[in-house]
């Protein structure tokens, strides 16, 4: 039995494959129980992409248990493909999240023997030559444990040989990793294949980036990837930058407060936003190669497809959970509110 009774229509081109953690967040509650969750960085960014109008296919497998059907069923139901649609034995992974007295969350993760590390390399790349329209692969978060290096990088580095623009997104869980230094070690590893980057600015405080504010260290880590076009950096309620090769750099935030009602996926929708923008700019403009397309971005490109990240992220923190925009709503929320672009 495969997971989709109704999966998306075979004809839509897949210009997006991604690959990285599902899991299920057990969020404590008041009362002492546990409120479950869909979720996971790359899991979201799935969604997001597919709500966004993105061609996208989820390439890890999921399990057979019920946690893992219903990850699927979401999946499917916002449009997105599964490279792997018949379910795996292993168990789906677990985060467990305490919120303190102040509202900030606490993870523990159960991650042995779980479907969405039961990948190789080869697995990953055969999907990816399946599929002939892919213009960009995203990986990031847990999948750059230092466990799971043999797995990620190699099929990143083939990646970007066959011609993908290779996205990947830090998302640091450091409280989570049994050795630290490893895993700084792993996700900077990561990143040297990367054409785009996404961090934020915890992220850099977690990689030890040195400077003396969170821009001038994102600065800092683009010239230490010469192999990277693009990075953004994104700093909460305080906007995002987006930063090119070339040395332009691009600010926007909100002119008005959000009524924020949780901030759960708001990183993987801003992403989401920013990497749609670029396609459909790129589809637009006739760019043969999408990796051409954002290494050659214009001034006007890179700000417009800053605000519409912008926005998406936006309207994802005015719901509860992880509620991605689809390109309508975050392209109106851009054209209808203002944002500042300078500091």
């Amino acid at each position: 039995m495969t997971f989709a009774e109704h999966p998306p229509v075979a004809s839509t081109p897949i210009h997006a494959a991604i690959a990285g953690e599902a899991l299920i967040d057990l969020i404590r509650r008041p009362d002492g129980s546990y409120l479950p969750c869909l979720g996971g960085a790359l899991y979201n960014l799935c969604r997001a992409l597919a709500r966004q109008g993105v061609g996208t296919q989820y390439l890890n497998p999921l399990s057979r248990d019920r946690f893992g059907r219903e990850l699927a069923a979401q999946l499917v139901s916002d449009g997105v493909f599964l490279a792997q649609p018949e379910p795996v034995q292993q168990v789906t992974s677990l985060a467990v999240v305490n919120l303190d007295a102040h509202g900030h969350p606490d993870y523990a993760f159960y991650r042995e023997g779980v479907a969405d590390r039961a990948v190789s390399a080869q697995g990953l790349g055969e999907a990816c030559t399946a599929l002939p329209a892919l213009q960009l692969v995203c990986t990031g978060a847990l999948a750059l444990d230092a466990r799971d290096t043999a797995i990620y990088l190699p099929w990143l580095a083939a990646q970007r040989v066959a011609g993908r623009c290779v996205v990947v997104d830090a998302n640091l869980r450091p409280s989570v990793m049994p050795d630290l230094a490893a895993y700084r070690s792993a996700v900077h590893a990561a990143l040297v294949h990367a054409h785009i980057i996404k961090v934020s600015d915890e992220d850099l405080d977690h990689l030890a980036v040195p400077g003396a504010e969170a821009l001038a260290r994102a600065r800092h880590l683009l010239v230490a990837n010469p192999q990277a076009s693009l990075m953004a950096l994104t700093l909460g309620a305080d906007g995002a930058w987006l930063l090119h090769r070339s040395g332009a750099q691009f600010f926007a935030k909100e002119a008005q407060p959000l009524k924020v009602i949780d901030t759960v996926g708001a990183g993987d929708s801003f992403l989401a936003g920013l990497l749609a923008h670029l396609l459909r700019q790129a589809q637009t403009g006739g760019m043969a190669s999408f990796v051409q397309f954002v290494e050659t971005l214009s001034p006007q490109s890179c700000q417009q497809a800053l605000r519409h990240a912008l926005a998406s992220a936006s309207l994802c923190v005015m719901e509860q959970g992880c509620v991605p925009p689809g390109w309508d709503a975050a392209h109106h929320w851009a054209d209808t509110h203002p944002a500042i672009d300078r500091l």
